[in-house]
């Protein structure tokens, strides 16, 4: 037997509770969802390798993003390399957990990328991208995530978790604007 449809007036109630429209069953959308990908883009007043410098010496992650509080190379790395593994320590609020990543491209001083390592309970996996373009006075920076693979209870625990991680176009503009100011100051 299928589930009953709602009536109007129950429809209306748990829309605005962000429930979808009917469709044969309710399902949950923005509170239990995380963004699957983002992209987003600043210009800053720092030459691109000055911004290469910073952002490529993946254990001074924590001075510019204000989620990944620092990192550090494992298996004996000390530089950036595809192939090459760091964990990264984060914090939003009273939440903290490191994920195991793993460098995929490298290519100073235009483009840096690594990906999350399903590993224990962290069966999920993020690709991040950040790229450098010099343009007039400074550096162009652009960041880009896409969640390749995560358990749907491991997203909904962490969308519960960290509301934050609904949306975070904002958050990121903020952390290359940080790293920009970093690597301008040294």
């Amino acid at each position: 037997m299928s589930p009953r449809k709602p009536g109007p007036l129950v429809a209306r109630v748990l829309m605005t509770r962000s429930i979808v429209p009917w469709s044969g069953r309710l399902r949950r959308v923005g509170r239990t969802r995380i963004a699957r990908s983002a992209a987003v883009e600043v210009v800053v007043d720092a030459p691109a390798e000055a911004v290469w410098a910073v952002l490529a010496d993946v254990p001074r992650v924590g001075e510019w993003s204000a989620e990944c509080r620092g990192a550090r190379w494992l298996d004996g790395a000390t530089a950036a390399a595809p192939g090459v593994r760091f964990r990264g320590s984060n914090r939003v609020r009273w939440t903290r957990w490191a994920r195991i990543c793993r460098v995929d491209v490298v290519d100073p001083p235009r483009e840096l990328a690594w990906r999350t390592v399903p590993s224990g309970v962290f069966r999920d996996s993020v690709q991040w991208r950040v790229t450098l373009d010099p343009v007039d006075g400074g550096t162009r920076i652009a960041q880009s995530y896409r969640v390749l693979s995560i358990p749907r209870l491991a997203e909904a625990a962490a969308a519960l978790a960290l509301p934050e991680h609904r949306d975070r176009g904002a958050a990121l503009r903020a952390d290359l604007q940080r790293l920009g100011a970093v690597a301008g100051s040294g």
